[in-house]
């Protein structure tokens, strides 16, 4: 049996993002991926188009993005960088060794539309985990329901008994989770709720630079009410650049 009462906190901060749940993987995905595998840590190549997040206050979060996997989603992303339609925007949401959530110009998480006006499926990918610093759409029911609004997994530790539990549930809902993936969270952390016991989200991009910089944000004060920063933490800009072949930091280590 799941003892729920020892993963209520980390579920509710899951129903605060705007409530995922479930979705089909993308039709249009060009990549195979075998089950049981993650790609999420596979270095930028040299000339490859990235997403940087400039935080005013803050710095810059680096995000290798996914076309293969998630072309949709990939394209929406990028398309609305390149409009400008990030510029100047907040993370609305923001709770600690969880995510921060951004991308809506009405600032309070009911807004916000994708390039082509209103939601699209951006759907689940085989090989995209939410392990720490993934990039994903926040939705309000399905991965139908993907619009401008994205969250970026901040650290968090994955106690042995938490691991357990988790994978007993993922095993209920026919959905196990494999030996490579289990590792990969004990060693970095993340919401592995969000893979599929919670719901099921689009993930289409993954911090290789800055992710501390996304660390020192989740621990901004917040309203306890809404999880709304006291102050504004604002997206200064979010740029399509191509990658020159500077450093990788995946995992909060690479930083010390």
């Amino acid at each position: 049996m799941i003892n729920f009462k020892k993963i209520t906190a980390v579920l509710l901060s899951g129903l605060m993002l705007t409530g995922f749940t479930a979705g089909c993987g993308d039709k249009d995905a060009k990549t195979t991926v075998k089950d049981g595998e993650y790609v999420n840590f596979t270095a930028p190549e040299k000339g490859e188009e990235v997403a940087v997040i400039t935080i005013k206050d803050f710095g810059d979060v680096k995000v290798k993005l996914f076309p293969d996997l998630a072309p949709k989603a990939v394209e929406n992303f990028v398309d609305l960088a390149k409009d400008g339609y990030y510029n100047d925007l907040i993370f609305h949401r923001v709770i600690e060794d969880f995510m921060i959530q951004g991308g809506d110009p009405k600032g309070d998480g009911t807004g916000g539309e994708s390039k082509w006006g209103g939601a699209f499926d951006g759907g689940v990918t085989k090989g995209l985990y939410h392990f720490v610093g993934a990039v994903a759409y926040a939705n309000s029911g399905s991965t139908a329901t993907d619009g401008s609004q994205f969250y970026i997994v901040t650290g968090a530790d994955i106690a042995d008994d938490m691991m357990n539990q988790y994978v007993q549930a993922y095993a209920g809902i026919d959905k196990p989770l494999s030996d490579a993936v289990q590792k990969k969270y004990k060693e970095v952390g993340g919401a592995i709720h969000l893979d599929g016991y919670m719901g099921e989200y689009t993930v289409f991009g993954q911090v290789y630079y800055g992710l501390d910089v996304a660390e020192a944000v989740s621990k901004v004060e917040v309203n306890a009410e809404n999880s709304k920063p006291l102050k504004d933490v604002v997206i200064e800009k979010v740029s399509i650049e191509k990658y020159d072949g500077e450093d990788v930091k995946f995992y909060l280590s690479d930083y010390k």
